[in-house]
């Protein structure tokens, strides 16, 4: 699928006005299918994120025992901690985060458990799990010796001691902390390299609420009563700051006055950076009972670590375009292992729109810019797709880009909200 997009006079000027109501956090909502898959009972789950990728986490999670009723909130019968055997191979699709938790919850049965993903998924590298799964009673291998899906999981995990390198991804810590107080034994677990430690503070949230006893210094130690149990719950999903930082950044660098709603500025997501970021530029953004409130400005640009935020990069380079001077996004090397390398892709994608912008091993320089609608390549990534929609809407003429229905995976009414409010795009060319 294309999505075609353009400015509102096609001269690179967009007028964007009212609200959206942000959809619920990918990232909770797995949290969710996970924990209530694993506690005792049923737990409900409202306002959960229907996507793809929350979609892949239920048929997993199903396929390891759990009961799944995904109407508008989903009702989750848990297993007791008692993880069964699949009948067959459990296909992540094209959620990592789905991939990453379960492995350790699959570690937690007495059978196998095989898992696969996309094509994409079956180039992302797990081999600091899966060495942690192995050193706690585990016996985890990749089927082709490279560290990447098809994995094949056999428990039982009995707990113990490790020491993990947390510099691609913090899912991983985040599956040893969800999966690890079911064990038979103690775990304690060494972190190296700690990145995107929002993340690892919303897991531990989850254990907090859950009343799981653990103690930690930092984010670089964690020591985990073992034998413990995960309850019943009834939750209610935020709205997603991933998917927010879009409409955030276009109406940062487009005529805008869009109030987006659902988000919750006290939550532990990592990208709600983007707000303070986007205001240390020049946006006017004001946090107010309802939503968070942006008007544009003349931006100017400026240096962002992003290595707690990874997912902000693709959206903060289009910003890059539009603010005097230059922006530099850094620290951020994981980036380049997502669903794609989001720094080569976003550099070559704005780069034939006309952006001044080039890479470092960690990260992009950008400059500002003045963008021309041409054909892109989505590459199959749901957030550069929507990142270069974005600059399509303030881009002179129009944009085209392929792979449109990546958009499923995460924010598949993407495309409907940003006409909501004003935006000319779509999908197959229909403005």
């Amino acid at each position: 699928m294309e999505l075609i997009v353009q400015s509102s006079d096609g001269q690179g000027n967009t007028s964007l006005n009212g609200s959206v109501e942000i959809p619920a956090s990918k990232s909770h909502t797995i949290r969710a299918v996970v924990i209530g898959s694993l506690a005792d009972g049923s737990s409900e789950i409202i306002n959960p994120l229907h996507s793809s990728d929350t979609l892949s986490a239920v048929q997993v999670c199903q396929g390891l025992g759990a009961g799944i009723t995904p109407a508008s909130n989903w009702i989750v019968h848990g297993t007791g901690g008692r993880v069964i055997t699949p009948d067959d191979v459990l296909d992540v699709g094209n959620s990592g985060t789905t991939l990453y938790l379960t492995l350790a919850m699959a570690a937690l049965g007495d059978g196998y458990a095989v898992f696969t993903g996309d094509s994409q998924t079956r180039r992302r590298t797990a081999q600091a799990l899966i060495d942690s799964l192995n050193e706690l009673g585990a016996h985890v291998f990749s089927t082709r010796g490279d560290s990447c899906p098809p994995i094949v999981v056999r428990g039982r995990m009995k707990g113990g001691e490790v020491t993990i390198d947390g510099s691609k991804t913090s899912q991983y810590i985040s599956s040893l902390l969800i999966s690890c107080p079911l064990a038979d034994n103690d775990t304690k677990i060494r972190v190296m390299n700690v990145t995107e430690k929002p993340y690892i503070q919303m897991t531990m949230n989850w254990l907090d609420e859950q009343g799981i006893e653990y103690s930690h210094e930092g984010m670089d130690y964690f020591y985990i009563k073992g034998g413990q149990g995960y309850r019943h719950f009834k939750k209610r999903m935020p709205g997603d700051f991933s998917s927010a930082t879009f409409f955030l950044c276009a109406g940062a660098i487009t005529d805008a006055d869009i109030t987006l709603l659902g988000l919750d500025m006290n939550d532990s997501q990592g990208d709600k950076a983007v707000v303070d970021m986007l205001s240390s530029m020049g946006a006017e953004i004001n946090i107010i009972p309802d939503g968070i409130r942006i008007r544009n400005k003349q931006l100017h640009g400026a240096e962002f670590d992003l290595s707690a935020t990874p997912d902000a990069l693709p959206a903060m380079a289009v910003v890059g375009c539009f603010a005097k001077g230059e922006t530099r996004l850094v620290n951020v090397p994981q980036a380049r292992l997502k669903e794609t390398d989001r720094i080569s892709v976003m550099c070559r994608e704005l780069s034939l729109m006309g952006a001044r912008i080039r890479e470092l091993p960690d990260g992009l320089v950008i400059e500002e810019s003045l963008l021309h609608g041409t054909h892109v390549h989505g590459h199959g990534d749901h957030r550069v797709v929507m990142a270069l929609s974005v600059a399509g809407l303030a881009a002179k003429g129009q944009t085209v880009i392929d792979t449109a229905e990546s958009m499923q995976i995460t924010f598949p009414k993407f495309a409907q909200l940003m006409q909501q409010i004003g935006g000319r795009i779509s999908p197959m060319g229909l403005i």
